[in-house]
């Protein structure tokens, strides 16, 4: 997912449209993560980017979506670009001790 989302919009209230935003990208994730993995692949993994446009966006960490969406809304931005992707994640092994 690639997306610009907009803050603004005349008849829909701010709070509600940032809970909707919320609302499409969990559905997302939960969409990709229901997805039959490959044989090699552990779980499905998210590269997450976050900025007022795509030039500008910086890498986040997935559980850090929504914090950045209630501060792009705390600071009144008109818009702001989210890309979420999802690729193949591996486990690690713990180091014996």
């Amino acid at each position: 997912m690639k997306k610009t989302f907009k803050l603004s919009h005349p008849k829909i209230q701010t709070p509600r449209l940032v809970d909707s935003i919320k609302h499409e990208v969990k559905k997302y994730i939960k969409r990709e993560r229901n997805k039959a993995l490959p044989k090699d692949v552990d779980f499905w993994d998210f590269d997450c980017r976050f900025g007022l446009d795509e030039e500008s966006s910086e890498v986040i960490h997935m559980s850090d979506i929504n914090k950045y969406i209630s501060k792009a809304e705390a600071d009144e931005v008109e818009s702001f670009y989210l890309e979420v992707l999802v690729k193949p994640g591996h486990r690690t092994q713990k180091p014996a001790e």
